[in-house]
């Protein structure tokens, strides 16, 4: 594993395996990485450029 490995957004688990999403912010563009399980039982996530809140 590196120091780079990106992590959800939602519960901090390192995103390996198919199921985890990234996407960018509605609000400011930055990317949002969340995990299959923090996006299936819709957890909020916040933008750490904006502060934007997600389910």
């Amino acid at each position: 594993m590196t120091e780079n490995s990106e992590r959800c957004m939602s519960c901090g688990v390192t995103l390996i395996g198919p199921g985890g999403a990234r996407f960018p912010c509605p609000n400011c563009g930055e990317i949002i990485t969340r995990c299959n399980k923090c996006r299936k039982q819709s957890n909020p996530y916040t933008c750490p450029s904006c502060g934007f809140l997600g389910p």
